[in-house]
């Protein structure tokens, strides 16, 4: 008897069911660190895009939603609008007739509101990706003068006039008068006086004429130009100008 040949017969016990392959017994175990890596890879994008937002925001151009019906019927309450601010960073500055927004800190805001840093940084975060309602140190109105500027309300048929020419204010909320205050000032050099388009509901320059700065808006305050309506997609496009202003003459100079 072939002991030997005993010895190399395989024990059928070990032997592969229904013929499949020895390599079928092992268990396949699922890879999950290339699930992790994706995850991560996905975090990491969505945190790069939200910072180059944040810098675009802050540089070029930066959404603004409307909070009040200060600026009716050019800008109403919930529109979101597109910040240019690029529009004075390289020499030029506000003309009359712009439509900014500017930090008030000094000229309609007298001391700079108090609140927790943590929510105050979220927030401005979220403002400037036209998310949340602005700080309640921005405001968005028309540049209604310039530095040297006499502004003047109201003449014989109640309209303003700016060195002594009356301006027909086509803009204006229908039924508004341009100002239910008399005034007479004159801008000084590097600041602005800023009036909202619905007189009726704009607490603008004209009420902090009596408060330190008169209501005179530095320009250096100034955060951008509004040169677009970007939300509801109904008004969307480029905001109309005005040619209200066009021929109004520096101070001093006569008009002919």
């Amino acid at each position: 008897m072939d002991t030997e040949a005993q010895h190399m017969e395989r024990d059928p016990s070990s032997a592969p069911a229904d013929g499949a392959e020895e390599g079928s017994r092992f268990t396949h175990v699922p890879d999950r660190s290339a699930d992790s890596m994706s995850w991560g890879r996905a975090v990491f994008l969505g945190m790069l895009c939200t910072v180059a937002l944040l810098l675009f925001s802050a540089f070029v151009l930066q959404p603004f939603l409307i909070p009040s019906g200060s600026m009716e019927p050019t800008l109403k309450v919930g529109d979101r609008v597109l910040v240019n601010k690029l529009a004075y960073r390289f020499g030029s500055e506000p003309q009359r007739g712009d439509v900014v927004v500017f930090d008030g800190t000094g000229s309609f805001v007298q001391e700079t509101p108090e609140g927790d840093a943590v929510t105050a940084l979220l927030r401005g975060a979220a403002a400037s990706l036209g998310l949340a309602e602005p700080a309640e140190t921005d405001f968005v109105k028309r540049v209604v003068g310039v530095g040297g500027d006499r502004v003047v309300c109201c003449d014989e048929r109640g309209r303003l006039g700016v060195n002594g020419r009356s301006v027909d204010e086509e803009y204006l909320h229908p039924g508004d008068k341009p100002s239910e205050v008399a005034f007479d000032i004159v801008v000084p050099d590097g600041t602005l006086w800023m009036m909202g388009d619905h007189r009726g509901k704009s607490r603008d320059s004209r009420d902090h004429l009596g408060q330190p700065g008169g209501g005179m808006v530095p320009v250096d305050r100034v955060i951008g130009r509004v040169d677009w309506l970007g939300w509801p997609l109904g008004r969307l496009g480029s905001l109309e100008g005005t040619g209200a202003f066009t021929g109004i003459r520096p101070p001093g100079a006569s008009h002919g």
